[in-house]
């Protein structure tokens, strides 16, 4: 019960932060606006007993993963390909130097032991590609500094869990075991990229053999493919959990097998395009979700570090300067790394260094700690420190940005031109049912409705007028329906033909416009469709 009322509560919080975000502040992206709202719940008491303790394992495994998956599913395999070497480069290379560089600094400047400032170096090292598009929002990012940060966020937390346990081990035991390090490294990577490569190619092949079948799921409007959206939802906590028992790397996993799915996609979309599009919308809904979920969860947790009175370090604020050195040593490490080993100009290394952005990741790696025999007040110490790590390393680049990148063209012209040719659009089709002398006026009154509200141009008034003609009319006969259908697909044929005449024979209209209304347009008719199939 306890579970249920914490999953309701963080959903709830995370469609309220979306809601927020579109209708208040559109212009601040969503992630901010899910953290505050986290903070304000974990600061009320009763709406903060609703949340249950937080848990490393079960938050990485049921959030983290499927976002991850999804994440890799829109990366085709074939760009890893191409950028294989800058990836190693990037999520061992410069993980192992920006660990080094802040453990030894923490250590050197604070007295930590270098057992302890290794910790908190290691978990300090992995980023969040979702955090790091909450402060480009609104801004031009560079095409190569994106997808090297991208690449990066996918692959980097295999490392930094690594070395995380490395340090641990050095924590409790007093030395390093570099041969087990490495061994456990290349068992931990190499098995969560053949899991996850193996075990997501049984499930395709599953998948696309049940598409193919005696089943009929392959272009079948009757047959929704339930079976298989199921599969496909169930993917990534499989492979995560599943790679997890063989103590190979889940995260990684994950990421492979939404690289192996993404061709999948491509090439079977056709074989039933609505269960194509049922999924995608699936993932979209999910993935929008959860990304708000993990904001929503380091709001919480921020609050809860900050409000936990047994969460100190015997009075001392040294966590603040420990925070603050994790921060610049990453920052110096990341910079330096892309100017002499990736040979980067100073205005590029300077935007990667600055995108390295850490979020809900870092705060659960830190949780891990607790786990482990490393001293309660060490523990602490972990947990403060990466909060302030956390919190810098989103509001620094989020003012340094603003100065850096150029901000992103809104075309507000683009925005004009189509809501005056979807007007126009949407009138040929209400003119267009004067030529239909067979339709009753009552079907011609709800046709026009329909159309209307292509644009937003029906009130709640309207709406609720129809909605009382629809309660109270009989059900309509096959033949009524059949007529109805046949009247929006012909509206529907003139919307399409004078966007096609727009576009391809007068040449008025640009090719973002017509392809952004034809799909409106499709996508209308498709609905239309399926509500009569189900009548």
């Amino acid at each position: 019960m306890t579970l249920l009322v914490s999953t309701t509560t963080l959903i709830l919080a995370a469609t309220l932060s979306i809601i927020v975000n579109r209708q208040l502040v559109p212009k601040i992206s969503v992630n901010y606006v899910s953290m505050v709202l986290g903070g304000v719940l974990a600061a009320i008491p009763v709406l903060n007993g609703l949340v249950a303790k937080f848990d490393a394992d079960v938050f990485i495994g049921l959030i983290v993963a499927p976002l991850l998956f999804f994440e890799g599913q829109g990366t085709r395999m074939n760009s890893v390909g191409r950028n294989f070497r800058q990836i190693i480069s990037l999520t061992v290379g410069m993980v192992i130097v920006c660990a080094v560089v802040a453990g030894f600094s923490t250590a050197w400047l604070t007295s930590l032991g270098l057992p302890l400032a290794f910790i908190l170096a290691a978990i300090s090292t992995p980023t969040d590609a979702t955090a790091t598009e909450s402060v480009v929002m609104g801004l031009e990012l560079p095409r190569r500094e994106a997808t090297s940060l991208k690449l990066e966020s996918l692959f980097n937390d295999a490392s930094g869990i690594i070395l995380l346990n490395m340090a641990i081990l050095w924590y409790v035991n007093g030395y390093i075991n570099y041969g087990q390090t490495l061994g456990d490294f290349l068992y931990s990577a190499l098995g969560g990229v053949i899991f996850g490569s193996l075990v997501s190619g049984v499930l395709i092949y599953l998948r696309q053999s049940m598409l193919r079948s005696r089943l009929n799921f392959i272009n079948n409007t009757y047959n929704r493919g339930t079976p298989l959206k199921v599969i496909y939802m169930l993917t990534p906590f499989f492979l995560y959990f599943g790679a997890e028992e063989l103590h190979v790397s889940g995260i990684i996993a994950v990421v492979f097998a939404g690289l192996v799915h993404n061709a999948e996609g491509e090439r079977s979309a056709l074989a039933n395009p609505k269960l194509a599009y049922d999924s995608f919308q699936l993932m979209d809904l999910v993935s929008d979700v959860l990304n708000s979920v993990v904001f929503v969860v380091l709001g919480i947790m921020l609050v809860r570090t900050s409000l936990d009175k047994s969460v100190t370090y015997h009075g001392s604020l040294i966590w603040i300067g420990v925070g603050v050195i994790l921060y610049v040593a990453n920052l110096l490490g990341r910079y330096v790394y892309c100017r002499l080993v990736q040979r980067r100009d100073n205005r590029s290394a300077w935007i990667f260094a600055l995108g390295g952005i850490h979020g809900a990741v870092t705060f659960a790696l830190a949780f891990t700690v607790a786990a482990t025999q490393v001293k309660t007040q060490d523990f602490n110490l972990v947990l403060m420190s990466e909060s302030v790590l956390i919190i810098l390393s989103m509001v620094v680049p989020t003012i340094l940005f603003r100065l850096m990148l150029p901000k992103t063209e809104t075309d507000e012209a683009l925005a004009q031109d189509i809501r005056q040719v979807r007007e126009q659009m949407i009138q040929r089709g209400i003119d267009h049912l004067d030529d239909l002398p067979e339709l009753s006026d009552e079907f011609k009154q709800a046709v026009t409705f329909d159309l209307k509200s292509q644009d937003g141009h029906t009130t709640v008034q309207q709406f609720v007028s129809e909605w009382r003609r629809m309660v109270r009319h009989p059900e309509y006969t096959q033949a009524e329906m059949n007529l109805l259908i046949a009247t929006y697909q012909r509206v529907f044929k003139t919307e399409r033909q004078y966007l096609i005449d727009l576009y391809y024979t007068q040449h008025e209209v640009s090719e973002e416009l017509f392809n952004s209304l034809y799909r409106e347009v499709a996508m209308a008719e498709l609905m239309v469709l399926d509500y009569g199939s189900r009548n």
